[in-house]
């Protein structure tokens, strides 16, 4: 008996290791600067089965956010303009990321971590400055970001009449 109060006693004084709480989205200010490139990778869980995902964000902050996402060999899957006025232009989907969920669903979570005043019903949570946690109907996406280039982006990037052709 004295042996497990003992034990009981030195874990409950050891305490635990946690990470520290998680951070609710919306944020009050971007920690993001206003022009940059982001190089980012993610985990996206869709019903169970798990696709790892590389990302591109250009941000320009009189241009909006340009995010490419490919797939660990560099095939596009998605590219999407999301401009400072809220207009979205699917510039290039795939069979994986079709143009009505990538209007739906990946603008909508660039415009949750990245927007200057992100929306009320942003289903995420700040991890740290540099990781982030969507937790939607289906699907969760965790997303580090391993790299930011501050500096202007090429305002091509941002000129949604230059689709390419899937």
């Amino acid at each position: 008996m004295r042996r497990n109060l003992f034990f009981a006693l030195l874990l409950l004084a050891a305490g635990c290791v946690t990470r520290p709480p998680a951070q609710n989205l919306p944020r009050a200010s971007n920690p993001f600067p206003p022009d940059a490139l982001l190089i980012q990778r993610a985990i996206l869980t869709v019903h169970g089965r798990q696709f790892t995902l590389n990302g591109y964000l250009a941000l320009r902050k009189s241009k909006g956010e340009r995010l490419i996402v490919t797939e660990n060999f560099g095939v596009p899957l998605a590219d999407v303009l999301v401009k400072p006025d809220g207009k979205i232009f699917v510039m290039r989907s795939s069979q994986l990321f079709r143009a009505e969920w990538i209007r739906r669903y990946v603008a909508a979570d660039v415009e949750c971590i990245f927007g200057a005043a992100p929306k009320k019903n942003c289903p995420g949570k700040m991890l740290s400055p540099s990781h982030f946690l969507i937790q939607r109907r289906g699907y969760t996406l965790d997303l580090q970001i391993v790299q930011t280039k501050p500096g202007p982006q090429p305002p091509e990037l941002f000129d949604e009449t230059k689709k390419d052709s899937p």
